[in-house]
């Protein structure tokens, strides 16, 4: 007897859900986001988005910041398009009136308790392979941020508290004061 087969979604699968589910598409695998984000889950995430859109319309150029749910398919295959937190593009050349097509130049993931291992293994390991420059993972819960920069093929970490005061890598004088949000 053959075994049954998990069926494998597609970027349509994906698109034709309906506007009020959350979710995302993983290696052909929807994975759905029921919970609505807490309360300093949302304030982290509109601080973050302000601090750097405020530098990048100081400084001009191509780059934007979108906050979710903003869709980034990660490579051409269509087999895995997800929804960071905070997404940084610089290359225009990637954005499409659905999103982004290509990896995000800065990928900012704020953890929520029911989904830690997802941002801390999953994504880490997804953004590495699709060439994202520069992967931030907020914990609010430890009041912690691990910044993983790729290097040589593979992300090199750094681990700060809400005590620091964090530069960008993607920038040379960008530095996010978490002292200074107000959260």
């Amino acid at each position: 007897m053959a075994l049954a087969q998990a069926k494998l979604y597609t970027e349509d699968d994906y698109y034709n859900l309906p506007e009020n589910v959350r979710a995302e598409l993983i290696e052909g695998n929807l994975i759905y986001n029921q919970a609505a984000p807490s309360r300093i889950h949302q304030t982290i995430l509109m601080e973050l988005s302000g601090t750097i859109r405020d530098y990048l319309k100081s400084k001009g150029g191509s780059c934007r910041v979108y906050p979710a749910p903003f869709a980034v398919k990660l490579r051409k295959d269509r087999k895995t398009i997800v929804e960071p937190d905070i997404s940084v593009i610089c290359d225009r050349n990637k954005l499409t009136d659905r999103g982004c097509t290509g990896a995000p130049d800065w990928i900012i993931e704020i953890v929520s308790p029911s989904n830690s291992s997802h941002d801390y293994i999953l994504k880490l390991n997804l953004y590495a392979d699709a060439g994202v420059r520069e992967y931030w993972i907020v914990d609010p819960y430890k009041e912690r941020i691990f910044v993983y920069r790729l290097e040589q093929e593979r992300f090199g970490v750094e681990t700060y508290t809400f005590q620091d005061s964090i530069p960008a890598g993607i920038y040379t004088d960008l530095e996010i004061d978490f002292t200074s949000l107000d959260f």
